[in-house]
């Protein structure tokens, strides 16, 4: 695949441009600057809420649109707005969780609230220790998980894997819900006709960028429809088996700055390197 085509790169944030510890790296900042020095748009594609992600934007000096909420979401970053946003119907979700709870026992249950001003809400039991560096979180009962108009629901399980998990969880999906696996020992009960590749290609649209302009870059199952949708797909070595599945090329690992990795590499062979005149007098 050649990036000469190219007019758009589309990246995942957790476990893709960030690296563990939720830092930019060095030399993948660089590579983002050399992307706009020569016209292509970097475009972020996240599962997290458009509040969550503006630490990040601030960091990258980031312009223009972003897809947020797993497609969910697409924020204008420029002037601080949403620009289209779905919620979770709250009735749906109860009565979901009521029967997923009554096929696999007790869940381990979070929310995450809609608007700008949003929020991740825990019920006790339900953080590991690892949450409030990812996502700042606020304890709540259980009941107070149903308040406010939510964008999403996140749920553990003790006992089952996360495939598991989402195999359950998809059985007891009604209408307007759909599930799915955004992240290690977390799987999301969202509203169905939203997912990465409905917000980028809308942001595509947008920029008059066709499928085939579009390389991106993910880890996880739900970076699946994303990159199935892209004109090239690249998963990264540290990703789930599954999206390896369907992808073009195999990045190295996000601690190891893959994304720059291979976007260098193919802005490499955009622009051949010169060779030396040769003498056939």
């Amino acid at each position: 695949m050649s990036i000469a085509g190219t007019t758009v790169v589309a990246t995942d944030l957790d476990g893709t441009l960030l690296r563990s510890d939720l830092t930019i790296s060095a030399p993948t900042r660089s590579m983002l600057r050399h992307l706009d020095e020569t016209g292509i748009r970097h475009v972020i594609v996240t599962g997290r809420t458009a509040s969550n992600c503006v630490p990040f934007f601030r960091s990258l000096r980031y312009r223009g649109l972003a897809v947020c909420g797993q497609g969910a979401q697409v924020y204008d970053v420029d002037r601080d707005i949403l620009l289209s946003q779905a919620v979770l119907d709250r009735t749906a979700a109860q009565a979901f969780v009521a029967r997923l709870a009554g096929r696999v026992g007790r869940l381990r249950l979070a929310v995450v609230t809609s608007g700008q001003g949003s929020e991740f809400l825990v019920t006790p039991g339900f953080s590991r220790g690892d949450e409030r560096v990812l996502f700042p979180f606020r304890l709540v009962k259980d009941d107070d998980l149903w308040n406010r108009t939510i964008d999403k629901v996140l749920l553990r399980h003790d006992v089952l894997t996360d495939s598991e998990l989402v195999a359950e969880a998809g059985v007891c999906c009604g209408p307007g819900l759909k599930v799915t696996h955004a992240s290690p020992g977390i799987v999301e009960l969202l509203p169905s006709g939203f997912d990465k590749a409905t917000g980028l290609s809308q942001v595509c649209a947008a920029l008059g960028a066709a499928p085939r302009e579009v390389v991106a870059f993910g880890d996880m199952p739900n970076d699946i429809p994303m990159l199935t949708w892209a004109g090239h797909a690249v998963a990264m070595a540290n990703g789930h088996a599954d999206l390896k599945a369907v992808a073009d090329e195999i990045a190295p690992p996000n601690d190891q700055d893959g994304v720059a990795t291979v976007l260098g590499r193919l802005l490499r062979e955009r622009v051949p390197e010169p060779t030396e005149a040769r003498d056939i007098g």
